[in-house]
């Protein structure tokens, strides 16, 4: 059995509006459906409206849900106004939150797809990726609409919802991936922490990207989706000997996004906040509490909300390098190295390839970290600690480290602890860059470049004093593609510092 299809107009402005208690959000008046149907039969309502310019970040459409439900569907669409150059036109995401409410740290939420979907379903005993398979039990759920850009004319949208009743089924226990894999004992272990699947807007797989990892030389991944953790479960028979698999989320914001990377299993984090509402330090503490770091991406994007606006005062790391190497990449470095001041609290700096589809590659940049095993927790400490380097590649390696004064040395994120006017020779291994040129930089810019040879293996030493030099660190670069600015990075370390102090 079928039920009729309403055609309700829910714009704002118009009665039955009102401020939920989270911030920048409102509310539509409800959807009701009949107090229940027969078993196999389904009722569809469709609610349309127009959202203006200035809308607020979320509009929530509660749906009143009867008793004995075993699915819902959602479908939306929504005009794209054509808009002259310059203009942002219409676009609108989508998720929903079931009958525990849409208060902020998520209790209800039960999935998200922002614009990459427009129709999706749960169920007791599956749902659209994206979303977290469960009964759909009776009370008030609320689908959120998210006006990411709206047009000067208004967004007008169209949602409908489709019930279907019956027995629920049941829900099968997650998997999720181990906290180990067989490893190399103290070694350096090359990751990805920045990918997306189909469970958020990419195009690949979670067996493809496993597929692509390996492929790429990689030892380690993390799952990081837009706003969901309903891709923690999504990897069973994946992971191995030589795949490392942890779980985390890009947490999107209005005013920029920060991936958790390597957070317990079925962790959530809440996005639903901007700089100004002063709410980032709670859910930066709550990464933490789920054991994961807390990693700013792409911290000078362009594209709109992209953009970091929050500080680095509860970053771990920070991602200076995001995909192929670009002038946005540049800037981020740059900004990076002026925090770098030779005392205690330095961020270290981390690549990911952010890669959603062909032909962007897995891997490409890549961190790669020194760590006491291939586990979470060993992974993790070496990104904390800046034991890491960043490279566009499984066939670039490096070494790098400082040594001086009475047979001391110190790697790369580690401290040479020695007086201000002792002689330190810095040293770069590298293989697997030809074509490129080292650059040793520090506290007062670059110091000392040299062309490496054409097979691209070579070392590089260089004298200084810690009163000369606060630290010291490494990039790879191609050749310049254009005459007086810089060639892209083939390969990047954190800093080695030299003198007495601070964190080491």
């Amino acid at each position: 059995m079928t039920g009729p299809t309403s055609g309700s107009d829910r714009s704002i402005g118009r009665r039955g509006l009102f401020v939920t208690g989270a911030a920048a959000a409102l509310t539509l008046g409800s959807v009701s459906f009949a107090n229940a149907a027969p078993p196999g039969g389904e009722e569809t309502r469709t609610v349309r409206g127009t959202l203006p310019p200035g809308s607020p970040d979320y509009v929530y459409l509660p749906v009143e849900v009867p008793r004995r439900v075993r699915e819902i569907a959602v479908s939306y669409a929504y005009e794209r106004t054509p808009v002259p150059p310059g203009t942002q036109g219409n676009a609108l995401d989508i998720g929903i939150f079931d009958e525990r409410g849409t208060g902020l740290g998520g209790r209800g939420f039960r999935g998200w797809s922002g614009g990459a979907r427009s129709e999706f379903f749960i169920r007791a005993d599956a749902a659209t990726p994206g979303y977290i398979p469960g009964p759909v039990r009776a009370g008030t759920w609320n689908i959120a609409l998210g006006p990411y850009t709206t047009a000067p004319e208004g967004l007008p949208y169209a949602v409908t919802i489709t019930l279907r009743y019956g027995a629920p089924g049941k829900t099968p226990a997650a998997v999720h991936p181990p906290e180990r894999a067989k490893g190399r004992g103290r070694a350096w272990y090359r990751g990805d922490c920045h990918l997306h699947s189909v469970y958020s807007d990419g195009k690949r797989t979670p067996a493809e990207i496993a597929a692509a990892a390996r492929a790429a030389g990689l030892d380690f991944i993390n799952t990081s989706e837009h706003n969901t953790h309903a891709a923690h479960s999504a990897w069973q028979g994946l992971w191995g000997d030589d795949l490392l698999i942890l779980t985390g989320e890009e947490v999107t914001t209005r005013n920029g996004h920060v991936v958790a990377v390597g957070t317990e299993p079925g962790t959530f984090v809440d996005w639903r906040y901007r700089a100004r509402e002063n709410r980032f330090g709670h859910y930066a503490r709550e990464i933490r509490r789920a054991g994961g770091l807390v990693v700013p991406a792409h911290p000078h994007a362009t594209c709109i909300g992209c953009n970091w606006k929050f500080g680095f005062g509860d970053a771990d790391a920070v991602e200076v390098w995001n995909g192929p190497y670009t002038p946005e990449d540049e800037i981020a470095l740059a900004s990076w190295d002026n925090t770098l001041t030779g005392g205690r609290g330095w961020t270290p700096a981390m690549g990911s390839s952010d890669a959603h589809r062909e032909p962007q590659l897995v891997g490409m940049p890549q961190t790669v970290v020194r760590a006491d095993d291939l586990t979470r927790e060993a992974i993790l400490d070496g990104i904390r600690a800046g034991h890491s380097y960043i490279t566009e590649s499984s066939a670039l390696s490096l070494t790098f480290g400082a040594s001086g004064g009475r047979g001391r040395h110190a790697g790369i994120g580690d401290r040479l602890d020695v007086d201000a006017g002792t002689p330190v020779t810095v040293r770069l291994e590298v293989t697997g860059a030809p074509g490129c040129t080292a650059h040793f930089v520090t506290d007062q810019g670059t110091l000392h470049t040299t062309s490496l040879p054409e097979s691209g293996a070579g070392t590089v030493e260089w004298r200084t004093t810690p009163q000369y030099a606060t630290y010291v660190r490494a990039e790879v670069r191609h050749a310049p593609k254009v005459p007086g600015l810089p060639g892209a990075l083939a390969a990047l370390t954190n800093p080695v510092f030299l003198g007495g102090g601070g964190r080491g």
